[in-house]
């Protein structure tokens, strides 16, 4: 194993030290246009941030400035009323949220995972391998990628309908595995991966699992947590209305959607106030998990498309 540990351990030192050196040049800006350019950059940033300001902005207001016309950007006088009325609906609720919240940390966990393993293992042969039909698995993959969710509504639920997964959480599983973008992701990131650390790999006995877990795996690491992050948004918001019937088996998104759209009884006039909340609580957690891996994903921006 010591000729694919050396192999590896320069593989990952050219990462660190030459894989941008041949496509870095030197600024012929002057002071002034790195000034506009950085104004221009605060302009956009703010642009690209200001929904979050204004979000919760709202989720902060009392109800007397919630409908103020035209609307203010931001709170005069904030207050937490419209969380602490999102508590105490949701403790109200027929079905306890503590059994909503098992749903969606069921599903984002095993659907997330699931999804990463099965992709990671499907990207590797298509990405190292030719084989009979790989290229037209290439660019089955690709034209997947133009099909909205809505699109494939109907086929999934006759998919799902036949193996009498309907109103269960694996109705939503299921088809999340087969989403085909981390499978994209991770099959372009591994076009990079040098040959000889499988080919050093194999002289030394190991088998193609091996290989996969303990040589590919290990340098795909940012592609794989973007992909998590991407496939965790998607299962966290996925509401499942279309798939589960049973109260106590849907998850908190769809509550959330319930107590935001003013459809649970005892919210009354304080829908907004609650709607606001809940769409700053729905957008915090994948921002959490964001903000923890958001080192891998800008490594994985960066290294898109470059070859060793």
């Amino acid at each position: 194993m010591e000729t694919i540990n050396n192999l590896y351990q320069k593989y990952l030192k050219r990462k660190k030290t030459n894989d941008f050196t041949p496509f870095v040049k030197k600024s012929q800006r002057s002071f002034w246009g790195n000034v506009i350019l950085g104004l221009f950059l605060l302009l956009m940033g703010f642009t690209f941030f200001f929904p979050v300001i204004y979000m919760v902005s709202q989720s902060l207001k009392p109800m007397n400035e919630m409908f103020i016309f035209p609307p203010r950007i931001l709170v005069s006088n904030p207050t937490l009323d419209n969380y602490r009325d999102f508590v105490n609906v949701l403790a109200n609720t027929v079905v306890p949220v503590t059994r909503s919240l098992f749903n969606s940390a069921f599903v984002v966990v095993i659907g997330s995972v699931g999804h990463i393993v099965i992709a990671s293992l499907c990207a590797y042969p298509l990405a190292k391998y030719r084989f009979p039909g790989s290229a037209f698995c290439n660019q089955l993959i690709v034209y997947s990628l133009m099909f909205n969710a809505t699109v494939t509504m109907i086929p999934n639920f006759l998919t799902i309908a036949g193996l009498g997964m309907l109103d269960t959480q694996w109705a939503i599983i299921i088809p999340g595995f087969a989403s085909t973008l981390g499978l994209y992701l991770m099959k372009n990131f591994m076009e990079q991966i040098p040959d000889s650390l499988m080919e050093a790999a194999q002289i030394d006995g190991a088998g193609y699992v091996r290989i996969h877990f303990t040589i590919v795996m290990p340098v795909v690491k940012p592609a794989l947590v973007t992909a998590f992050i991407l496939v965790f948004q998607s299962f966290w918001t996925n509401t499942g209305d279309k798939f589960i019937y049973t109260e106590a088996n849907k998850g908190f998104a769809y509550v959330v959607q319930q107590l935001a759209s003013g459809k649970v009884s005892g919210v009354g006039s304080s829908y907004a106030g609650i709607s606001s909340a809940s769409a700053v609580i729905m957008f915090a957690v994948p921002l959490v998990v964001f903000l923890i891996m958001q080192n891998n994903v800008v490594s994985t921006m960066a290294t898109s498309g470059m070859k060793e």
